[in-house]
């Protein structure tokens, strides 16, 4: 709270003035109306102080954004961390419970609320080849099988928004590959048509027109990309190769 002495001789005790809270910072406030009932000669200073006030409200309200940014931003990669820690032990999700698969979900879906970028399919951050590193997606995880006819090798996909292409990739021991052309549907959720398969790599199929799903991106940065399936699946991948591009 403030007093303001008028002069040396004299002063004039000014109603408080709640500097950080109720002190008027609007563009209609003038300090000459607030300091126009004083005597004339103490109006001068009143008006100079007053605006001193303000230009220190001005400053310290700016000041106390940025740790609320800096909090945003450490709250966003503890839960990052919190993420990986969750499904470093799942097998891309083949080993998970329930419970595994809940608490994962629930990890997700605060970061799902922190997302920053509202607009994924227009960002660059999409661009690249991204490792697979956890699904619910029975396709992908074929948990029914014999571990030895699983792909336990590093699966990628990558997408090239610019050029609306996606493209999956397994590794060992299969080496099977899939392209899609990608349909936007909103500034984020596509329509995919899968158009060519390669089986071991190598040897070339042509889509039946049965390949087709569509794709939510509900979480990007330059490092994690979150996605969710038409049929409920939840697929999160880590970025591994930004300069990569889809064959068209």
């Amino acid at each position: 709270m403030a007093t303001l002495c008028l002069s040396s001789s004299s002063s004039v005790k000014l109603k408080e003035i709640s500097t950080f809270h109720s002190f008027p910072t609007n563009a209609n406030f003038s300090s000459k109306t607030f300091c126009k009932n004083l005597p004339v000669n103490h109006a001068p200073y009143c008006e100079r102080r007053l605006e001193q006030v303000r230009e220190s409200w001005k400053w310290r309200t700016k000041v106390s954004f940025f740790p609320f940014f800096s909090t945003k931003s450490k709250d966003i990669e503890s839960l990052k961390l919190e993420l990986f820690e969750a499904i470093a032990p799942l097998d891309r999700g083949a080993e998970a419970t329930t419970e595994d698969q809940k608490l994962v979900d629930q990890i997700v879906s605060k970061l799902e609320a922190a997302n920053k970028v509202k607009e994924p399919l227009k960002s660059g951050l999409l661009n690249g080849k991204w490792e697979l590193l956890y699904t619910t997606s029975q396709s992908i995880l074929q948990t029914k099988r014999l571990k030895i006819l699983r792909p336990t090798g590093k699966i990628y996909q990558a997408i090239n928004a610019d050029t609306l292409r996606a493209q999956n990739m397994e590794t060992w021991p299969f080496f099977n590959q899939a392209t899609a052309n990608l349909v936007p549907l909103n500034e984020r959720r596509v329509a995919v048509k899968f158009d060519s398969f390669k089986i071991a790599g190598l040897i070339p199929i042509k889509s039946r027109g049965s390949g087709r799903g569509q794709l939510e991106i509900t979480y990007l940065d330059e490092e994690l990309r979150i996605s969710r399936g038409n049929q409920g699946n939840l697929f999160i991948l880590r970025m591994v190769d930004p300069s990569y591009r889809v064959p068209l």
